[in-house]
């Protein structure tokens, strides 16, 4: 959440002349609800709707996927990922995160409104720094555009 992953995404593809797909866009899409519509019908359907988003990800070819920033909480998602593509996590310090998103009201259901927002993104990175962390490149965003990012990401792949 915050680190970039769509705009990144979407320049790494553009570089590397590949399709590009937003995970929760395409969540949104099949659903037809917004992410936190979707959310207030509970997380638990959320994650259904986003792994079954995945899975068809993961049938295409020559594609960039930027994944939502809880879609490798469920296992079946990190072997689906493992299993057909790279897997490159865009790491950001938490000031940086909070800068872009504290004043993104509402649009981050796991944020909730304030008081408390901060506290809340601090428990969230740190409870998911291990599955990010475990991913084929770890890149920083902390002082990276997205066009920087991207070209870092290139570099690797």
């Amino acid at each position: 959440m915050g680190t970039g992953k769509t705009s990144v995404g979407r320049e790494l593809a553009r570089r590397l002349r590949l399709g590009f797909l937003d995970l929760d866009s395409e969540v949104e899409r099949a659903a037809r609800r917004s992410i936190p519509e979707l959310f207030r019908r509970g997380a638990g359907r959320f994650r259904r709707l986003e792994s079954a988003a995945l899975r068809r990800a993961a049938a295409r070819k020559a594609l960039v996927v930027a994944l939502g920033g809880g879609t490798l909480l469920r296992r079946a998602n990190r072997l689906l990922v493992r299993g057909t593509g790279t897997l490159v996590s865009l790491s950001c310090s938490e000031a940086a995160v909070w800068s872009r998103l504290r004043r993104d009201e509402g649009g981050r259901p796991l944020l909730g409104r304030e008081p408390g927002r901060r506290a809340r993104l601090r428990r969230l990175l740190a409870a998911r720094r291990g599955l990010y962390q475990d991913a084929d490149h770890v890149v920083s965003t902390t002082r990276r555009n997205p066009a920087q990012a991207a070209a870092r990401i290139a570099a690797l792949l």
